[in-house]
C-alpha cells in the first residue's frame, strides 16, 4: 500500500518542493548510473558523501549531514521518496512559504540524523536518503491536516485497488510500521535507517507545533474538523485510467485569494462550527 495523491490542493506554486524534487533526481543522475553497477566504487562514494554516524559522533565530516538527504540507494529509493515530497511537501510549503519550507525541510532532516545516530553512534554504515526530511514532512501534515482524505493504491498480487482513507491512518500506519521496525530490526544490522524514519516523523510533528497552536490548537481542528481549510475539492474521471483526477482549487466567491500561510484567513475562537475531533468529527 502506497499513497499516490491528495485531495488536497495548494493555493501557491510549490517552486521549494520542485526544486528539492529536481535536485535529488539530477544528483541521483550525475553518479548513479556511472558507478551504480560497481559496488566497491558505489560503497566509496556513499563513504565520502554519506552520514557514517561514527565519524560524525566524532565531530568529523559534518558536510555530511546535508549531503547525505541528496543521495539515494537506487532507483526505487529515490522514486518513492520523490512520490512522498510530491504529494505533501506542496501542502507545508503552502502553509510555511517558500523560505519556512525549507528551513522546517532541512531541519527535519538533521533531526533524522541525529535519531539514527542515538540508534547506533558506532555505525561505520554510510546512511544515505531524503527519507528523513520526507518524513518530517509527513509528521507535520499530519498534525495540520489530519483528515485530508489520501488516494492510496493497493496491491494484491495481481490485483490492483485504489481506496480513499484518511491522512491519520496512513500516515499513522506508516509511522507505527517505523517504530515496529526499528524495535524489531538490529539498527547494526539493517538495511533501513527505520530510526532516522521515526526521528525525522516526530521532529516533523514538533517542528509545526508552534504554528498549529497559532491556529488555536485543538479549536482550528473543530473548526476544520481536521480536513484542509478550504472547499471540497472536484473531481474528474478520467476514462484512461479510472483514477479521480484532482482540479486546483478555485478560490470561492467572496475570496480575498489570501494563501494558506496567512493566519487571517483562519477563523479564530468563537466561531467554531459542531464540535468534534479530526479523528471522528465532520463528514469526509
Amino acid at each position: 500500500m502506497f499513497p499516490i495523491r491528495d485531495h488536497n490542493p495548494s493555493d501557491r506554486t510549490p517552486v521549494v518542493t520542485y526544486a528539492l524534487i529536481a535536485m535529488n533526481i539530477v544528483i541521483f543522475l550525475s553518479y548513479f548510473p556511472a558507478i551504480g553497477g560497481s559496488e566497491i566504487q558505489l560503497m566509496g562514494f556513499y563513504a565520502e558523501w554519506g552520514l557514517v554516524p561514527a565519524e560524525v559522533a566524532r565531530g568529523q565530516e559534518a558536510h555530511t549531514l546535508i549531503t547525505s538527504m541528496f543521495l539515494h540507494g537506487g532507483w526505487m529509493h529515490l522514486i518513492g521518496n520523490m512520490l512522498f515530497l510530491w504529494i505533501f511537501g506542496d501542502n507545508l510549503e503552502d502553509l510555511l512559504g517558500h523560505f519556512g519550507f525549507l528551513t522546517f525541510y532541512l531541519a527535519c532532516g538533521l533531526a533524522a540524523a541525529l535519531g539514527q545516530m542515538l540508534a547506533d553512534p558506532v555505525s561505520t554504515i554510510p546512511m544515505v536518503g531524503a527519507s528523513g526530511a520526507i518524513a518530517g514532512v509527513m509528521g507535520g501534515y499530519l498534525l495540520m491536516f489530519p483528515r485530508a482524505r489520501i488516494d492510496v493504491l493497493v496491491i494484491i498480487v495481481i490485483i490492483f485497488k485504489i481506496f480513499t482513507i484518511p491522512a491519520w491512518l496512513m500516515l499513522g500506519l506508516w509511522f507505527a510500521l517505523q517504530l515496529f521496525n526499528g524495535l524489531s530490526i538490529d539498527a547494526a544490522n539493517g538495511g533501513v535507517a527505520y530510526w532516522a524514519h521515526a526521528g525525522g516523523f516526530v521532529a516533523g510533528v514538533l517542528f509545526i507545533l508552534p504554528v498549529w497552536l497559532r491556529r488555536g490548537g485543538r479549536d482550528y481542528w473543530a473548526i476544520t474538523h481536521g480536513k484542509p481549510p478550504h472547499e471540497d475539492v472536484a473531481y474528474r474521471i478520467t476514462r484512461s485510467s479510472g483514477i479521480p483526477s484532482i482540479q486546483r482549487q478555485n478560490m470561492p466567491p467572496g475570496s480575498d485569494g489570501r494563501a494558506l500561510g496567512d493566519l487571517s484567513r483562519i477563523p479564530r475562537t468563537g466561531t467554531r462550527r459542531r464540535g468534534g475531533s479530526p479523528w471522528t468529527g465532520g463528514r469526509d
